[in-house]
């Protein structure tokens, strides 16, 4: 006799989603070191996708750096390297930064494609849209800092210099101030995604953060202080974008967690 028993009705109703598993994880037999080995491809192939996308942006370095140093150069302003190696090691830096940010969609997939046999079914209709979501909103953040912000910000901070007091930027620390307010913005536009999750989760309760909004308000302008230049304009280029997508997150949140109660009750009844 083989020794196994077969499953009474009662024993495969406890797992109605069982059935949502792929079958690529062969029942749950695949070992610890398969797990492992199949890691260790998707992050050669990720980190092989990565370098190549660099090296081919390194092609493009020099029109790429001429779009970063636009808002320096439409006020008028030249960038400087102080060190012989500055001017190539920014360049190497840009290559990489728009390397991954050209295929962060392919990265996400492969990470998705990886953890996707351990989900059940349910829990694939909500991941896949919630990564769509987040590189898209991630895209936004770091557009909407580059075309509206910095050059706002840095027609701003130029407007200091006197007839005695001239600007001297080096290439590297604009590279730093730029690529920092860009990943600032990146990451603050995932708020929507959060407060989603959060209240989805049973974490927090979508009306009881809108009607604290004047707690968050106070939170977003102090967050956006530390993370933007200290001067007024960034500081509000932020607070507003966020704010107006704390709001719409929060409705949002409200429906979809009503949605769900709703469909609970069907359920129930």
């Amino acid at each position: 006799m083989s020794g196994h028993q077969p499953r009474s009705p009662d024993q495969e109703s406890t797992r109605p989603e069982a059935s949502g598993r792929e079958d690529g994880i062969l029942g749950g037999q695949m070992s610890l070191l398969d797990h492992l080995a199949e890691l260790r491809t998707v992050l050669f192939a990720t980190l092989a996708v990565a370098l190549v996308s660099s090296i081919v942006c390194w092609f493009f370095s020099k029109p790429l750096l001429e779009i970063l140093i636009r808002p320096m150069t439409a006020s008028g302003q030249a960038l400087y390297f102080h060190q012989p190696v500055e001017a190539f090691l920014t360049r190497m830096k840009l290559s990489f930064v728009c390397g991954i940010f050209v295929v962060l969609p392919y990265l996400l997939y492969r990470i998705y494609a990886f953890i996707n046999p351990g989900l059940y079914s349910r829990e694939r209709r909500v991941v896949a849209p919630l990564l769509t979501a987040s590189v898209l909103l991630f895209y936004l953040g770091v557009g909407f800092a580059y075309i509206v912000l910095i050059p706002q910000v840095v027609g701003f901070l130029l407007s200091f210099a006197t007839e005695s007091m001239h600007p001297l930027i080096g290439i590297g620390p604009y590279f730093a101030f730029v690529a920092r307010l860009c990943l600032a913005f990146g990451v603050v536009f995932q708020l929507p995604l959060v407060v989603l999750l959060l209240s989805v989760a049973g974490l927090v309760n979508p009306r009881l953060l809108l009607k604290g909004w004047r707690y968050a308000l106070l939170i977003i302008v102090i967050c956006s202080a530390i993370l933007t230049p200290p001067d007024a304009i960034s500081q509000l280029l932020m607070a507003g974008p966020v704010s107006l997508l704390y709001i719409c997150s929060v409705l949002i949140a409200m429906i979809v967690t009503r949605r769900q109660r709703r469909q609970k009750e069907r359920d129930e009844d």
